[in-house]
């Protein structure tokens, strides 16, 4: 992939123009991997994006997602129940009250799933595989 440049201010409104700029291909390396997240965080970084951007940022999100699960899975072996979900938390960056929220609960539950104070159920398993793209069965192993 080609190297991005480092003017943050300046994207193309146009997707074919984005295109033109850093084509999206499969990504291959960590250095393209690195590229592609680069662009991600450009786009997403000027808030109200052009139907252009909004279709290059999705297309660069699967590849980067295909590259990720494929290079960088979670070791589920390693981590079980709260435990992953205490790892997961930590390495995406996330607050107890994001964690809530994805849930879908009060913000007080995402502080004691994270503690161990209350377990995760089947609906939560089910929400935390979903989000972060592993077996939701790996949630309620102990």
């Amino acid at each position: 992939m080609a190297t991005i440049r480092n003017d943050l201010s300046k994207l193309p409104g146009r997707f074919e123009e984005l295109v033109r700029e850093m084509p999206p291909q499969a990504i291959v390396d960590d250095s393209s991997h690195d590229n592609a997240v680069e662009m991600i965080d450009r786009l997403m970084a000027r808030g109200k994006l052009t139907k252009g951007q909004e279709l290059y940022l999705e297309t660069l999100v699967q590849l980067v997602q295909v590259y990720e699960c494929t290079h960088h899975a979670i070791d589920t072996r390693r981590f079980k129940g709260v435990g992953l979900l205490n790892h997961l938390a930590v390495e995406n960056g996330l607050t107890a009250a994001a964690i809530a929220k994805i849930l879908g609960v009060h913000a007080s539950m995402g502080s004691k799933l994270l503690k161990g104070e209350r377990s995760l159920t089947i609906a939560h398993a089910r929400a935390l595989g979903a989000k972060f793209k592993v077996r939701f069965e790996a949630f309620l192993a102990e």
